[in-house]
C-alpha cells in the first residue's frame, strides 16, 4: 500500500502528523519541529527535543496524548499570514525559520491550527481532530536534519492513520506479517549471519548456515553461466586509484567509496564494483570480431560506504558479493545478447518461484546531465536499444528518469522487500562509455580496430541482497536443495534406536545430504518442535518398527503427517529431488 497514491489516506495521514506534533508539544514543551510529510508507508515527523531522547516506552505515552487531542474534537482551521508575520511567530524555532526563509518574500504562508497548536502547512487537512482517532505509532529513529550527515540528528516518529478501526487493524496485521518476514529477524533466528559494532557497521559476518546457502547459490549460478559460455575470473578487492580515474569512478562515484589509502607513494581504494578490472582483462588479449561476445564473470567481493541511515541488514550493507559479469560484443549483437540475459533472469526467477517483480528501464536525468559522462547521441542510442529489446520481448516495464548508472542506461528488475523497500535484484546495463575510456578494441571484418560495446549484468545481483529477499519470500523455509540443514534424524529413544538412527545419518551423508543426528536425551516432541522451529525441511523419526522393517518415518516441515517409507527407496527419492533443485 502506498499512502501517497490514495488521496483520502494522504490527507488523513498528513493531518495525523500534525496531531502527533500537537501531542509531542504538550508532553515536551521544548520541542521544535522540522517537517512531517506523508510517505509511502504512512507519515512521520522530525522533531528536536533538545537533550531528551524518545525511547520505546515513551511511544504509548505519546499515543495516549494523541487520543486525548483527537477526542477534544477541535476544528482544523486554515489561515494565511505574510512571510514577515510567519518569521515573527516562529522566531524561536530555527527549523520553521529555515523553511520560511526559503519561500518567496512576497508570498502568503498557509498555516493550520487545531486548538492550541499551529503549524506551517500547504494542506489540505481533514475538518476536525475527531477524524484522526484510528492511528498507530509504528517506530522511531534518528534522522539527520535535511538528510545531511553534518547536521544535527533529529528524532523521527513514524505512524499510520485510517478512516476506521477495522482498516487500521487489518493494516497492522499486514505489518506484523512483514515483521515475521524481515530477513534480519530470520537471519538471526536461523543463525545465518550477524553484525558486530566491533567489526563495523554494515559489515556482515556469514555463519556456517548462511555461508552454506551462499556457496550453493554461487555454484548454482556459475553452472548456469558456464553452460551459456561465460568464463569466470577472480580479481582483487583493492586496486590503484589510477584504475578508477580511468573508469570515472573517482570523479562520479567517490562519495560512495571507502577512503583512499596511501602506501609507499601509491594510492589504493577498495573497489565498489568490478567493471574496471574486467576491462583490463579484456584489454590484455587481442580479439577478432569472430571471438565476440566475450563473457567475463565473477563472484566478486565489493565495498561501498553506504550512509549509516541506509544500512538495512544484508539488503544494503557496506561489504557484499556480486554475481557480476561483463559481456564484450559487437553492436550487431546487442539485441540478441540482452534477450539472452533477460531470459536467464526469468529462468532463475522461475527456479525460485519469484512472481512479484517488475522491469524498470532506468534512464538518465535530463535536468542534471553533469553527473553522467558521454555524449547525448550515445545516451539516446543506448536508451532506445534497451527500450526496443523490452518491447520486442513483450516484457512489461516502466521508465524511471535519474536511475541510470553514470556510464549508461539500465534494465533493473525491482522487487518489494518485506520492509516495503523498492529493491533492485537483477540488472542489465548497456555501456558505450567504458570501452572508450579504456580504449578497448577488436578487429572487425575489414581488418580495422574498432570499439566493442559492453553489457554489465548481474543475475542474482548482490548475493547478500538475494539471500535477504529469498528469506523474506520463503519466510525462511528454503527449498530442500538450498537448506543449510536438509534432514534431522531423530531416534524415538536414543538408547534403543540410536544405532539405527546413526546408520541412517551416515548413509544420508555419504550421498552428500546435509543431515544431523539429534540423539539428545530430550523428549521426542521437544526435538521435533525444535527441528520445526529451525525450519529443517525433513525430519526422519525412527523407532522399533523402522528397525525391524528397515524403514524411516518421515515428517516434512509444516506438516504433522508422518509417512513411512523403505529407507532405500526414500534415499533414492531424496537424492533425485535435491539434484533436480525442485521447490518444496
Amino acid at each position: 500500500m502506498n499512502f501517497k497514491e490514495n488521496p483520502e489516506l494522504e490527507v488523513l495521514n498528513h493531518s495525523c502528523a500534525h496531531l502527533l506534533a500537537q501531542a509531542v508539544k504538550h508532553l515536551y514543551p521544548q520541542a521544535k519541529f522540522w517537517v512531517g510529510p506523508v510517505v509511502e508507508e504512512g507519515f512521520y515527523y522530525d522533531i528536536d527535543l533538545g537533550d531528551e531522547v524518545i525511547r520505546d516506552e515513551d511511544i504509548p505515552k505519546i499515543e495516549k496524548e494523541m487520543k486525548k487531542c483527537a477526542k477534544d474534537n477541535k476544528r482544523i482551521i486554515r489561515h494565511e499570514i505574510s512571510r514577515a508575520e510567519a518569521l515573527q511567530q516562529f522566531q524561536d524555532d530555527p527549523y520553521k525559520v529555515d523553511l520560511i526563509n526559503r519561500m518567496p518574500e512576497d508570498t502568503n504562508i498557509s498555516m493550520y491550527s487545531q486548538g492550541d497548536f499551529t503549524d506551517l502547512c500547504r494542506g489540505p487537512h481533514v475538518e476536525s481532530t475527531k477524524l484522526l482517532k484510528n492511528f498507530k505509532l509504528l517506530k522511531h529513529s534518528g534522522a539527520y536534519w535535511k538528510g545531511d550527515k553534518n547536521n544535527k540528528v533529529l528524532q523521527r516518529i513514524y505512524g499510520v492513520c485510517f478512516p476506521t478501526d477495522t482498516e487500521l487493524e487489518a493494516y497492522l496485521q499486514v505489518l506484523e506479517e512483514a515483521k515475521e518476514r524481515d530477513h534480519r529477524k530470520l537471519g538471526k533466528d536461523l543463525k545465518m549471519f550477524l553484525f558486530s559494532e566491533t567489526v563495523g557497521s554494515g559489515l556482515p559476518m556469514w555463519l556456517p548456515n548462511g555461508f552454506t546457502v551462499r556457496r550453493l547459490l554461487s555454484d548454482y549460478i556459475m553452472e548456469k553461466e558456464i553452460a551459456l559460455g561465460y568464463e569466470h575470473v577472480l580479481t582483487p578487492s583493492v586496486a590503484s586509484t589510477k584504475l578508477y580515474e580511468v573508469s570515472g569512478h573517482l570523479a562520479h562515484y567517490q562519495e560512495d567509496m571507502f577512503p583512499i589509502m596511501e602506501r609507499d607513494g601509491d594510492s589504493y581504494v577498495l573497489r565498489p564494483m568490478n567493471c574496471p578490472e574486467h576491462m583490463i582483462i579484456y584489454k590484455a588479449s587481442l580479439h577478432s570480431y569472430r571471438d565476440l561476445p566475450v563473457r567475463i564473470a565473477e563472484i566478486a567481493h565489493d565495498f561501498r560506504f553506504e550512509a549509516s541511515g541506509a544500512l538495512t541488514g544484508i539488503e544494503r550493507s557496506r561489504s557484499f558479493t556480486q554475481n557480476d559479469s561483463h559481456i564484450f560484443l559487437r553492436p550487431d549483437q546487442i539485441a540478441e545478447e540482452i534477450k539472452n540475459v533477460t531470459k536467464l533472469i526469468l529462468d532463475v526467477y522461475n527456479d525460485f518461484g519469484f512472481k512479484d517483480y517488475s522491469f524498470r528501464l532506468s534512464l538518465r536525468d535530463l535536468n542534471n546531465t553533469d553527473k553522467y559522462f558521454g555524449n547525448d547521441d550515445l545516451w539516446t542510442r543506448s536508451e532506445n536499444e534497451l527500450r526496443e529489446v523490452l518491447k520486442e520481448m513483450k516484457v512489461p516495464y516502466y521508465e524511471a528518469e535519474g536511475e541510470a548508472a553514470f556510464y549508461g542506461p539500465k534494465i533493473d528488475v525491482q522487487v518489494k522487500s518485506a520492509l516495503g523497500h523498492d529493491v533492485t535484484l537483477s540488472t542489465i546495463q548497456l555501456d558505450y562509455q567504458l570501452p572508450e575510456r579504456f580504449e578497448l578494441e577488436y578487429v572487425n571484418k575489414d581488418n580495422q580496430k574498432v570499439r566493442p560495446v559492453v553489457i554489465h549484468r548481474a543475475i542474482l545481483g548482490s548475493l547478500d541482497r538475494f539471500v535477504a529477499f529469498l528469506l523474506e519470500e520463503t519466510k525462511g523455509v528454503l527449498p530442500l536443495w538450498l537448506a543449510p540443514l536438509q534432514v534431522e534424524v531423530i531416534p524415538v529413544n536414543s538408547e534403543a534406536h540410536g544405532d539405527y538412527a546413526s546408520k541412517i545419518n551416515r548413509a544420508l551423508k555419504r550421498e552428500g545430504i546435509r543431515s544431523h543426528l539429534d540423539d539428545r536425551n530430550e523428549k521426542l516432541g521437544y526435538r521435533i518442535r525444535e527441528a520445526q522451529m529451525n525450519k529443517v525441511p525433513i525430519q526422519i523419526v525412527v523407532g522399533n518398527r523402522d528397525i525391524e522393517n528397515e524403514t524411516v518415518t518421515v515428517r516434512t516441515y509444516g506438516s504433522k503427517e508422518e509417512v513411512t517409507h523403505s529407507f532405500k527407496d526414500y534415499l533414492n527419492q531424496l537424492v533425485e529431488q535435491i539434484a533436480q533443485k525442485s521447490r518444496n
